[in-house]
């Protein structure tokens, strides 16, 4: 797969030199909001000053076209500028979520071959300095190509320093000139490597590169989000995620729109902060994970208190997961209140490996279906279809096949070109079809409704069960913040459903409490039918997620059955992992 052959681009000129040269360079690119109040605004002229004085230190670093860059931060303006002139050298990036353990991070260095890690003495978590640098320290303890750590001041810590290695933000990039001569690169050039995580196995590294991604990422961010002039963007997804790639770093500043990026977690110091920020700044459009939306549900069940005005807000969107219509309605009804019925939603579906969204409403649709990611975008084509490439029929649960791809698509995973093949591509090699490893149903409209991985349906008695759908069902209880279903054995049935709920009441968790559970399994039984009621609903604080938002199902299977755990290093809430499994024990008599 190849595009745009014998073309020539810069991605970082694209995204910050250009707008300059057309008299843009006076407009915020960046609203730089951090944890603790402090706040900046960076304009293009800055933002393109910035990334060429780190362009000029990475080469002094002997940073080189090729090279890979490990960037291990939290949401910080740096961020992006280190991200930036990687790009404007030639440098391959791979960011790295600033939560993830050391030995998470261990592997993407020693996998990438990387010579530099960028990293942070610290960063703010609810209100707390937490340490980075020592987890970077421990990751690269072991062999490994690095040559320096270029780290910078953000907490104002004390922490662990190797001389000769260890090198400050603050004494090598901000002596640089502003100006640098920027190279242009081959459209298939590799940009960066952006690893996918899952429960069992090594994460794989996907390989983008630039001019077809830069192009989809542009081309999508201005279809879905728009790009006016008194636009401001804001994508609440971890710098690390391709969501925030394409939709908050690429696709934006591509586009010369001003964007809101935010260093901490949504209710610090309080549920509202989120709310806070739409308001400062103006925020037209909201992209956001559904997990955000449900715990904002649980936190408002009232809606968004009048104190706030969100009526700048034109459109919001979610990514990560299929979105429980009740999620879908609260977000649209609360934070997008602009008009009487909502402002537009886009429902968009896209994966780590094809860069950019494939399916999506259109922003310009006049109806919408609460959950349903409707129709592939323009250039991209899909379908859903059974193990032997036939077309399901309506209401009937298959593959979702990607028919015709975008530029975005990832070309390779690092190292290891058979993982990426067999993966992707070998089921339906014949048709050339590129496997999602989701499952989906067209609707009698023939719109689109994701069903989650098809690893994540549950077959009772012959009947295939997807826990999204009970997820959604349990979840439009008045009783449920949250809720994740998996598969367990039955001997009866071969597997039952077992609920893990995050309940309103939080003095039921760890609790059996029948009058909720008698309560609840009605509901689903109403909502689905009687064969979709779980067979055990536990009543935990919180369900383990990927960075991404995607609920780990595998992982609740493995803590109900007492079984040995998959990998839990990319969780974005490892902490909950030892309270369910006391919870779990204690319910099986442990």
């Amino acid at each position: 797969m190849r595009w745009y052959e014998g073309g020539k681009l810069n991605a970082a000129v694209n995204c910050a030199d250009r707008h300059v040269a057309a008299g843009n360079g006076d407009k915020v690119a960046l609203y730089f909001e951090g944890e603790p109040g402090d706040r900046r605004a960076v304009t293009y002229k800055d933002l393109t000053e910035e990334v060429s004085q780190a362009a000029n230190a990475l080469e002094e670093l002997g940073i080189k076209h090729g090279d890979r860059v490990v960037i291990y931060l939290p949401v910080l303006v740096e961020t992006i500028v280190i991200t930036l002139a990687c790009a404007r050298i030639g440098a391959i990036h791979s960011l790295v979520f600033g939560g993830f353990s050391a030995e998470a991070l261990r592997f993407r260095v020693e996998d990438t071959g990387a010579k530099l890690l960028v990293t942070t003495d610290g960063q703010f978590r609810r209100g707390k300095s937490v340490a980075v640098k020592s987890n970077a320290d421990e990751a690269v303890s072991g062999e490994n190509n690095i040559e320096h750590v270029l780290v910078i001041k953000r907490t104002g810590d004390e922490i662990p320093w190797t001389e000769g290695r260890d090198i400050w933000w603050d004494d090598v990039v901000v002596r640089q000139p502003k100006n640098h001569e920027a190279p242009a690169f081959d459209a298939e050039n590799p940009l960066f490597i952006m690893y996918t995580s899952g429960t069992t196995g090594q994460p794989k590294g996907l390989v983008h590169t630039t001019g077809g991604y830069l192009a989809q990422a542009n081309w999508s961010h201005r279809f879905l989000f728009g790009a006016s002039e008194t636009d401001v963007h804001w994508c609440t997804a971890d710098l690390a995620w391709v969501t925030a790639h394409t939709y908050e770093i690429y696709g934006p500043l591509s586009n010369g729109v001003s964007q809101v990026i935010y260093e901490g977690v949504p209710n610090a110091p309080h549920p509202g902060r989120h709310f806070e920020v739409i308001q400062r700044y103006g925020v037209t459009t909201y992209y956001t994970a559904p997990t955000l939306v449900r715990s904002l549900m649980g936190w408002f069940p009232e809606g968004v208190p009048a104190e706030y005005d969100l009526s700048t807000i034109r459109l919001c969107g979610t990514v990560g997961e299929a979105v429980n219509p009740e999620a879908w309605t609260w977000l649209r009804e609360n934070v997008g209140r602009d008009t009487p019925e909502g402002v537009p939603m886009v429902d968009t579906w896209w994966q780590s490996e094809t860069g950019a969204t494939v399916l999506s409403p259109r922003p310009t649709d006049t109806t919408f279906k609460p959950g349903c990611a409707t129709r592939a975008l323009p250039g991209l084509a899909v379908d859903i279809v059974d193990d032997d490439a036939a077309t399901v029929p309506a209401n009937i649960q298959g593959h979702i096949v990607v028919t015709k791809t975008g530029p975005a698509m990832a070309r390779t995973v690092w190292g290891n070109p058979r993982r990426y093949y067999s993966s992707y591509w070998e089921k339906y090699a014949a048709q050339g079809w590129f496997l999602a490893g989701d499952g989906a149903r067209f609707d009698d409209d023939g719109d689109i409704w994701i069903l989650g991985r098809l690893d994540d349906v549950i077959n009772i008695s012959g009947h295939r069960l997807s826990t999204i759908e009970i997820e959604s069902a349990l979840v439009s209880h008045p009783a449920v913040i949250e809720a994740g279903v998996c598969p367990t054995f039955d001997a009866k049935t071969g597997h039952a459903a077992t609920a893990f709920v995050v309940p309103h009441d939080k003095s039921i968790i760890g609790t059996e409490a029948p009058e909720v559970v008698a309560a609840l399994l009605a509901h689903v039984s109403h909502e689905i039918g009687p064969i979709a009621k779980p067979r055990d609903i536990v009543f935990v604080p919180d369900v383990p997620k990927t960075r991404s938002g995607k609920i780990m199902r595998r992982l609740l299977t493995q803590l109900f059955e007492g079984s040995q755990l998959g990998d839990t290093t990319s969780l974005q809430n490892e902490p909950c992992i030892p309270e369910i499994n006391v919870i779990c024990r204690e319910r099986a008599g442990v």
